[in-house]
C-alpha cells in the first residue's frame, strides 16, 4: 500500500480538478467550507495531539516559544498549552481561518501566509502541514521556517508531525527518508531526525 502511494509525484489534486482551485484557495470565499475544514482539523488535533504528547512530548522540553504554522483554530496549540503552560504559543494561519479562532485563550493568532513569512520563535511546529504539499511548496515553507527559527545553540528547531493517510485529497505526498532528505537539503537543512511512533505517526526534527 505505501509503495502505491509513492509511485508518482503528485499532480493536480482531485479537489483542484473538480473545483478549479486548491482547497485552501476555496475556503477564502466559501464560508461554509471554511468552517467545515477548520472544524475537522480542530477535531483531528483534539484526538491525535494527546497521543503525540504522550509518546513524544519531550521534543518540547526546554522550549520557551513556539509558532504553530498552519495551526488552524489552535487545537494543537491548546494541547501543547495544557502539557507545557510556560511555552509562549502563536498560531499562524490564513486570515479567513484566524478570523474564526477563539480569542479567549492564551494563544496569539497571527493572520498570514506561510509561503510569504513566518513569525520568529524558538521552535516552529508543523502538524501535518508538509504532508499536504508537493516538494516545491515544502521547500518554500521550510526556507521560511529556517529564517524564523532560533539558532540551534539557543534551542531552535523545527518539529513536524504527521499521521499516515493524512493527505486525503490535498496535493500532498508520502515520502521515504531519502525523499525527505532531498527536500530538507534544498531548503538549506543538513541535520535532521525522523522517528516513527506506534506505526502510524512520524516525527521530524530539523535543526538550523
Amino acid at each position: 500500500m505505501m509503495a502505491w502511494f509513492r509511485l508518482d509525484k503528485p499532480g493536480p489534486s482531485p479537489f483542484a480538478v473538480a473545483y478549479g482551485e486548491m482547497l485552501w484557495e476555496r475556503t477564502d470565499h466559501d464560508a461554509g467550507l471554511n468552517v467545515l475544514v477548520n472544524g475537522a482539523l480542530a477535531a483531528d488535533s483534539r484526538f491525535l495531539m494527546p497521543i503525540f504528547l504522550k509518546e513524544c512530548g519531550e521534543v518540547f522540553d526546554g522550549v520557551d516559544s513556539l509558532v504553530d504554522v498552519g495551526g488552524g483554530l489552535g487545537g494543537a496549540a491548546a494541547a501543547i498549552a495544557a502539557a507545557f503552560p510556560h511555552i509562549k504559543r502563536s498560531v499562524l494561519d490564513l486570515p479567513q481561518v484566524v478570523a474564526d479562532a477563539p480569542y479567549d485563550t492564551n494563544v496569539e493568532y497571527v493572520p498570514g501566509d506561510m509561503f510569504e513569512s513566518i513569525p520568529p520563535a524558538q521552535v516552529i511546529f508543523l502538524k501535518s502541514t508538509l504532508h499536504d504539499w508537493g516538494d516545491e511548496e515544502c521547500v518554500k515553507i521550510l526556507k521560511n521556517c529556517k529564517q524564523a527559527v532560533a539558532p540551534r545553540d539557543e534551542g531552535g528547531k523545527i518539529v513536524s508531525v504527521f499521521f499516515d493517510f493524512d493527505i486525503l485529497f490535498i496535493n500532498g505526498a508520502e515520502r521515504d527518508e531519502q525523499e525527505w532528505k532531498d527536500v530538507f537539503s534544498r531548503a538549506g537543512f543538513t541535520d535532521y531526525k525522523i522517528v516513527s511512533v506506534l506505526g502510524v505517526m512520524s516525527i521530524i526534527e530539523l535543526y538550523p
